[in-house]
């Protein structure tokens, strides 16, 4: 694949130095030289120069694949002679599933490969449930439960993408959103802290957390872990290019996609992200919803798990159509077991 190609390049060379005349990443001069490069998107500040060593966690939260369940893959499933609209949102389609709408915060965590897998299984159990099933699968269980090298990954410290859907199917996830949120069995634990620079959460750089304990029980005391389990479909599909994608998406709601990430990425405010740089941060995990078109550039519609307040209120455009960054090569998903 592609993405993987690239990712262990940059496993084996990328080093973080900055002794020579190197701007900071997330420096003020920075941000206006992305700025004068940029034609199709605005950067602006998210992170103080201080968050640096804690924004590289969070921004490479994917470890390269090992396809440790291909017996039961699928890739790119469908059939590319089918329509797909020039514009779609997820959000717009199935308007009455409440997590579509939801952003949520992975902490000072590198969880985004739990986040964005547990992101799209909550909107496919309403999605195919007629939009009645408005529940919330927890991060939290699949971050702490689903740990090893050959199981999902190494929570805090990275997961893989297709491995939770098979993890899905097999052991179940229960049910759980944001924190202290009360939204199912495990909400996640890890306290939500500041991406904005003038805002009034914790900052993010005082929350060095470990991956959490992983109890079998529900935090909250009313419910029962195994009743409150979620299981996916047997058949897990992997997608690798746009056409598949948007017929996933179009059809089955959400999916997780990895991408590379460059520094110029963390400055996000709007616009149709493409790459400017090319110093390499990590590999992240995303939600992508939609795709569109604005002011004729091709876009995926993408949910970000680093709060409302980074970004375009969470959410970011990024170039479709051209395996940017490896967002197209790294795809998965699965149906629910309803």
């Amino acid at each position: 694949m592609k993405f993987l190609a690239a990712f262990l390049l940059f496993s084996s060379v990328v080093s973080w130095c900055y002794a020579e005349a190197d701007l900071h990443p997330l420096s003020e001069e920075y941000i206006a030289q992305i700025n004068n490069k940029a034609t199709t998107w605005k950067a602006g500040k998210n992170f103080e120069v201080h968050d640096w060593e804690r924004v590289k966690k969070i921004a490479n939260g994917v470890l390269p694949s090992k396809r440790l369940h291909t017996n039961i893959d699928s890739e790119n499933p469908h059939d590319e002679s089918e329509d797909v609209p020039e514009e779609f949102d997820a959000r717009e389609q199935w308007s009455k599933c409440d997590s579509l709408k939801q952003i949520r915060d992975q902490s000072s965590c590198g969880s985004c490969w739990a986040f964005a897998a547990v992101e799209a299984m909550s909107d496919r159990l309403c999605i195919h449930s007629d939009q009645a099933n408005q529940v919330y699968v927890s991060a939290e269980d699949l971050n702490s439960c689903c740990y090893g090298e050959t199981e999902c990954g190494l929570g805090c410290n990275g997961g893989y993408v297709d491995a939770p859907w098979h993890y899905w199917h097999t052991d179940g996830i229960v049910t759980g959103g944001l924190y202290n949120a009360s939204q199912g069995c495990k909400d996640y634990s890890l306290e939500p802290c500041e991406h904005h620079v003038d805002g009034t959460k914790p900052q993010c750089d005082s929350l060095d957390f470990d991956t959490p304990e992983c109890v079998r029980s529900c935090y909250d005391s009313s419910l029962d872990y195994k009743d409150s389990l979620t299981f996916g479909q047997d058949q897990i599909n992997t997608f690798s290019n746009e056409k598949q994608m948007q017929l996933e998406i179009y059809k089955n709601g959400p999916v997780e996609a990895a991408f590379i990430v460059y520094d110029d990425f963390l400055s996000y405010k709007s616009g149709v992200y493409q790459a400017t740089s090319n110093k390499e941060v990590g590999a992240h995990a995303i939600k992508i919803l939609g795709w569109g078109v604005e002011k004729g550039t091709n876009y995926w519609l993408i949910a970000n798990s680093w709060d409302s307040d980074w970004g375009d209120n969470g959410y970011v455009k990024f170039f479709r159509g051209e395996d940017h960054c490896g967002i197209e090569s790294n795809v998965a998903a699965s149906l629910p077991r309803l």
